[in-house]
């Protein structure tokens, strides 16, 4: 097995939630995540499902702005919770983030060249303004910006695509091995999210950097990612090579998924309005067992029994969490010991 540059195992974050009548229930945000991204070749993992599925639990837990109530993250072999202040300086260093707002993450009252600045001051990047001015540079030219065009203005002065540029260009310039990009082109046109996109794929071929990739969108997926994972409230539903899960989709929930993306031709009707379950139903109503029964035209009564584990549809690791695949051999990372809450 390759060295890793990143492992998630057994990641779990419960929350309380207060209900009617002043009861409260545990409501598992993530629950027995497994996930590991080696440190070569640089790979974009793609997290992706609907709103309220965890996707940015899971950011916020490996960027370590919450924390697990059970399980491990562990970073070029040593858990983060391990971390001493030098350790974790060197941590906040190697792991990056890119928001879903391009906007809200600056402070209007400093020009672009402040967000460079304060970077290259915190992290002791450069030893004169010669070095910054051209580091400043390198790390622009690479988003496809040029430093002249933006860094005596203002946020507001800017597109939100050279906005998001620019974050590229922030977390670049520090060298990280990993970019945690949460959304980063939901709120922006279409029109720049190709060359987002094309950012994200030059930064990990050439510069060698990994990205988990957040997204609720599967073309995106589609289009970069290598490795894919579908979350469904807080659960794996399907995981494995991104072509492979979108386009021979096994898990009842990714087929209904992969299926509600419109057909860019006017002859292809929608089918009419689709009715859910509320949501508290279908959390309460499944607690013990698979999350999708309500919604699954393909239920069984095992389902309900207990959560399925992820099964091996083949062997390029293609895995969904169902009893239709009873008969196929259970992952070797859904055989590790559940996580319990602490």
């Amino acid at each position: 097995m390759p060295p890793m540059l990143l492992e998630i195992r057994n990641a779990t974050k419960l929350y309380r939630q207060r209900g009617a009548g002043g009861k409260s229930r545990e409501v598992a945000a993530l629950q027995n995540f497994n996930l590991s991204i080696p440190k070569q070749p640089a790979s974009i993992i793609t997290i992706a499902g609907e709103s309220g599925s965890g996707k940015t639990t899971l950011a916020q837990l490996v960027l370590g702005f919450t924390h697990l109530s059970s399980g491990q993250i562990i970073y070029d072999g040593q858990e983060i919770t391990n971390h001493n202040a030098a350790q974790l300086k060197t941590y906040r260093r190697e792991v990056q983030a890119v928001f879903q707002d391009p906007f809200g993450v600056y402070n209007p009252f400093y020009r672009v060249e402040h967000v460079f600045h304060m970077i290259i001051k915190n992290f002791k990047l450069s030893r004169n303004k010669t070095e910054s001015h051209d580091m400043i540079e390198d790390a622009l030219n690479t988003v496809g910006l040029h430093g002249e065009d933006v860094l005596r203005k203002y946020p507001h002065q800017l597109s939100g695509g050279q906005r998001q540029r620019i974050m590229m260009a922030r977390a670049y310039m520090i060298k990280p091995k990993l970019i945690v990009a949460d959304e980063p082109v939901s709120m922006v046109d279409a029109s720049l999210r190709a060359s987002i996109l094309d950012v994200m794929i030059r930064l990990k071929e050439q510069a060698g950097i990994s990205f988990l990739y957040i997204t609720h969108d599967l073309s995106t997926a589609y289009q970069i990612g290598d490795q894919i994972f579908i979350l469904y409230q807080g659960t794996t539903a399907e995981r494995g090579s991104t072509i492979n899960v979108i386009d021979r989709p096994h898990h009842p929930y990714v087929q209904l998924l992969v299926d509600s993306v419109p057909v860019p031709d006017p002859s292809v009707k929608w089918q009419g309005e689709i009715i859910l379950p509320p949501e508290e139903e279908m959390r309460s109503s499944v607690h013990s067992g698979c999350r999708f029964y309500p919604r699954c035209p393909k239920r069984m009564d095992v389902c309900l029994e207990a959560q399925p584990p992820l099964y091996k549809i083949d062997e390029i690791d293609h895995q969904a969490s169902c009893y239709l695949y009873a008969d196929c051999p259970i992952s070797t990372e859904a055989q590790q010991p559940s996580a319990t809450a602490v």
